[in-house]
């Protein structure tokens, strides 16, 4: 498969790669969320703003070594051209064009994906900066996947809402500071906040970090887990997210 100018293989697990560049790659947040919303067997899914992909095949990457379930599909949907195709291709040289399906496009404006039953999860790691504030990275791609120039966190959730069926799943990762508005708009798109837990990088530092999952249609009730903490004593990586990476605990992000 060509690699364009920039772009390389980032080794995942199970044979599977992806293809990432200095603008399209993935960080600690993008496992975490893959390991946080793991899909249940032959589920319907979807990643909101994909990006490169990597959501998508670190669960197929799972699932191969048998750390986690295999989804009977995949919508991965994302904005940008440029990073749909380095999605397209990652998933066509791994062998897994009958399990994902690259969507390009606007997610406020998306068609029904999953006719009729509507899909089972909805991830999405989201821009973490609202538009008008920060500093705007030049670089469009950046930009776009960084402050909410493309559409907002209630944009995000109604989209999420008319895809998934009832009870259906979403999980989304933020900053601690957007915790509250983000759970306006999830409850305001009819999803409810059922299950939510902060990422901290040690027992020093405040949470940097929270993955939350709500539910279609849910009824009030949420569940706080204990903090997840990155790294140990030693300042090495914890032992629960040596787990989390699992087969890709090697890997140097």
């Amino acid at each position: 498969m060509m690699l364009l100018p920039n772009e390389h293989y980032e080794p995942l697990s199970g044979g599977i790669s992806l293809i990432v560049s200095p603008v399209h790659r993935f960080n600690t947040d993008t496992v975490l969320l893959a390991w946080f919303a793991a899909p249940r067997k032959n589920e319907a899914c979807a990643d909101f703003g994909t990006g490169c992909g990597a959501i998508p095949l670190i669960w197929c990457a799972k699932a191969r070594t048998g750390e986690g379930s295999l989804p009977a599909k995949v919508y991965a949907v994302e904005l940008q051209e440029d990073a749909c195709s380095m999605a397209e291709r990652s998933v066509l040289e791994n062998g897994l064009d009958k399990t994902i399906s690259i969507v390009h496009g606007d997610l406020t404006q998306l068609p029904y994906l999953h006719a009729p039953r509507g899909l089972d999860l909805v991830c999405c790691n989201p821009p973490y900066k609202p538009e008008g504030t920060g500093i705007r990275n030049p670089h469009e791609g950046m930009s776009i996947a960084r402050h909410e120039v493309a559409c907002g966190f209630a944009d995000i959730a109604k989209a999420a809402s008319y895809q998934l069926r009832f009870g259906g799943r979403f999980c989304c990762c933020l900053r601690p500071e957007r915790l509250c508005g983000v759970m306006d708009d999830l409850r305001n798109a009819g999803l409810e906040p059922k299950r939510l837990r902060f990422v901290q990088q040690r027992t020093d530092k405040p949470p940097s970090l929270f993955l939350l999952q709500a539910a279609r249609g849910g009824k009030p009730g949420l569940r706080v887990e204990p903090v997840l903490f990155v790294e140990d004593a030693s300042g090495g990586f914890s032992p629960e997210m040596i787990q989390i990476y699992g087969a890709y605990k090697e890997g140097h992000l």
